[in-house]
């Protein structure tokens, strides 16, 4: 696997090599689960993985910022945006 970014295919190869799949059928796999995971978060609910953490929808109040090209001051539009909590063992893991 490549070190800077996890891509689909390399999780579709991790998981035919680890449980002798087919690459095709794993590439559904990990479609169908982010697919899921799309779905579950456009409706506002959270998503727990146990001891891996926590994806949740946060809306984002409207604030004042600034350009940083121009200096120039600018009101950020209110939104919501994805947040990923994780879990105390996966920080532990981490943090060794």
């Amino acid at each position: 696997m490549n070190s800077s970014n996890l891509t689909r295919r390399e999780l579709a190869e991790a998981i035919a090599e680890r449980l002798g799949f087919s690459q095709s059928n794993c590439a559904d796999i990990v479609d169908c689960v982010f697919d899921s995971m799309k779905k579950t978060l456009l409706e506002g609910e959270p998503i727990k993985i146990v001891h891996f953490g926590t994806f949740s929808v946060r809306s984002k109040s409207p604030r004042n910022g600034r350009n940083p090209r121009t200096g120039e001051a600018i009101t950020i539009k209110k939104r919501r945006t994805v947040g990923f909590r994780p879990s105390r063992q996966l920080r532990e893991e981490i943090n060794r």
